[in-house]
């Protein structure tokens, strides 16, 4: 696999060996996922890195209607559907659950992983107050949240994940509107105030950043939290061939850059040759910009640098606190 020449990774890519990926599928093909879908190739990915000790709680939204229709199935881990709000809560009793499994010796000699996941919706809308407070409980279990940025699966509505002026069906683009007019909730820095040994933004266009994540939060003792920017293009209108060139634009242009924060210490995992590409690169390829003039598109421009130079700033500011 290789990368594009813009980019530079700073990933230990050892742990991504062949010898040493799963070639099991743990998210079969044969699912109804839309042709193109980040999300489902995001979830495969997921599945591998995770293997097949894992306890998967899903949210309802794209995955769960795609992978479960009655009656077949497109997992091979044990996986409960729940509702909109509870994916985190459930995944916490699950961790519960193992823990007394542990005690009692039943499953002594295995390393069985509680992993919550769900949409933009079902984690930054609906199911924030359960992920809010499974995470300040210390519960041993990852949460992922896969951002395809709205109510994909019900109808392509805006959530708090919806880019400024992306035109949805609740906020459309017309003569007195630009489209949706909120910024872009930053819910991977509400996980970090929440004290988490492990927070981290992915993407399934670079696979292998992703994959180390999801084993590296496996593998950690507590809470920890992914956010996966997946790539919709039923709800981008964009072209589902371009999935994955969509994907790694978004992290050429700045607007979802990819890093890690153990500790409270933030890392770059990918890091764009300086100076960015300019966001119309990512915005002219979607439908949902389409109606975008010059000038809100510089305001975009101006808060993505802005936002970026903040992340940088951290990023800095940790490599001092280590040297100290």
């Amino acid at each position: 696999m290789s990368m594009p020449s813009n980019f530079k990774l700073v990933e230990n890519f050892d742990l991504y060996a062949p010898k040493l990926t799963d070639r099991e599928e743990y998210f079969c093909p044969g699912h109804r996922a839309c042709q193109g879908c980040g999300e489902a190739l995001a979830v495969r990915l997921m599945c591998k890195a995770l293997g097949k000790d894992t306890v998967v709680t899903n949210a309802t939204g794209c995955m769960e209607i795609v992978g479960s229709l009655y009656p077949t199935t497109a997992w091979k881990v044990p996986w409960i559907h729940v509702a909109f709000p509870n994916a985190a809560a459930v995944a916490s009793g699950v961790e519960a659950g193992l823990k007394a499994l542990r005690r009692q010796g039943k499953i002594a000699d295995r390393d069985v992983k509680s992993v919550g996941i769900g949409g933009d919706g079902a984690t930054m809308d609906i199911g924030i107050q359960a992920l809010s407070g499974a995470m300040e409980r210390g519960h041993d279990m990852l949460y992922v949240c896969f951002d395809n940025e709205a109510y994909m699966n019900t109808g392509i509505q805006r959530s708090s994940a919806t880019p400024f002026g992306a035109s949805t069906t609740t906020a459309p683009a017309g003569k007195v509107s630009i489209g949706n007019k909120t910024w872009k909730k930053n819910l991977p820095e509400i996980m970090v105030a929440h004290n988490l040994a492990y927070v981290a933004t992915a993407s399934h266009g670079y696979p292998l950043d992703f994959m180390n994540k999801v084993k590296k939060a496996r593998s950690l003792k507590g809470p920890s939290y992914i956010h996966c920017f997946t790539v919709c293009p039923t709800g981008w209108r964009s072209a589902s061939e371009i999935t994955m060139k969509l994907a790694r634009l978004a992290t050429e242009t700045g607007i979802f850059p990819l890093y890690e924060v153990e500790n409270g210490k933030y890392r770059m995992t990918v890091e764009p040759r300086t100076p960015l590409r300019p966001v119309e690169d990512y915005l002219k390829l979607q439908g949902r910009f389409r109606h975008l003039p010059p000038d809100q598109i510089k305001v975009i421009q101006d808060r993505v640098n802005m936002e970026y130079r903040k992340l940088l700033n951290k990023v800095e500011h940790s490599k001092s606190w280590s040297e100290m």
